[in-house]
């Protein structure tokens, strides 16, 4: 049972495959978080 959880030895991650441009993975997540942060701001301020 050791075994079950080996560390992995690749340098890529594994939700993004070894294929995506670092920039282009970069700028998804900013846009996801910015996309999030203004849904919490617009049901801040306008109480949504």
């Amino acid at each position: 049972m050791s075994d079950h959880w080996r560390a992995s030895t690749n340098r890529f991650d594994v939700m993004r495959g070894m294929s995506d441009d670092e920039a282009a993975y970069a700028a998804g997540w900013t846009i996801s978080g910015l996309a999030t942060l203004g849904a919490i701001v617009a049901v801040w301020m306008f109480g949504i």
